[in-house]
């Protein structure tokens, strides 16, 4: 089959299938729509486990793998940040992506009564972004170190971190530091050599004698 008829199909169906999920969930979800040969569904924080319940229960679904949950930040929005799920039906050969917006202060609901395979997913969500799972019944850091300030995906967290850690002979033991630039970041002109430059190079004072 011609890849351009197999992609039509593809979307044809994955419409179809957005259609089916749009018009059983209603105002459960914000809508849907079919790009790059995924289909992505919108959903109401508050209604994700209503919507991933319907998605692993419909026949014409059975979406019953969850594979990642994931944040997102976009930190110029009032709800900066979108929780993603994105889901597997084996038995269907079909994959559907669910997405949520939330702000820093109001916690999503926990999917992990729904499936203890998101019990990681979220503590690494809420260890990197700051996004809090109401309802998690261990909800830590994961990933960095105990003590850690921040949250290091966030697109407002400093490439360089806000402390650095290594190993003091003298205390004998792993200590943490502000973060020290002993080096200041240095200006390139990016200026050609045979063109020069419009100010005069360490070293160069000599040769205007």
């Amino acid at each position: 089959m011609d890849n351009s008829l197999k992609a039509t199909d593809t979307a044809a169906a994955l419409n179809e299938l957005g259609k089916h999920i749009a018009d059983s969930l209603g105002a459960k979800i914000v809508g849907f729509n079919v790009a790059v040969g995924e289909l992505t569904v919108s959903a109401e924080a508050a209604e994700i486990i209503n919507v991933l319940t319907f998605l692993r229960d419909d026949e014409h679904c059975k979406f019953v793998c969850l594979i990642d949950l994931c944040g997102v930040d976009y930190p110029n929005r009032e709800k900066r940040f979108d929780v993603v799920y994105h889901l597997l039906s084996p038995a269907l050969n079909q994959r559907v992506r669910v997405k949520i917006q939330s702000d820093e202060n109001t916690p999503v609901p926990s999917i992990v009564a729904f499936t203890p395979a998101a019990d990681w997913f979220e503590r690494e969500a809420y260890d990197m972004y700051g996004i809090v799972f109401d309802g998690h019944p261990d909800l830590r850091r994961l990933l960095t170190d105990y003590g850690f300030e921040g949250f290091p995906l966030r697109k407002d967290f400093p490439l360089t971190g806000y402390v650095e850690v290594r190993y003091d002979e003298a205390q004998a033991r792993v200590i943490y530091e502000p973060v020290k630039l002993p080096q200041e970041f240095r200006n390139f002109d990016a200026m050609s050599p045979w063109e020069g430059t419009d100010y005069v190079l360490p070293g160069d004072e000599k040769a205007q004698g």
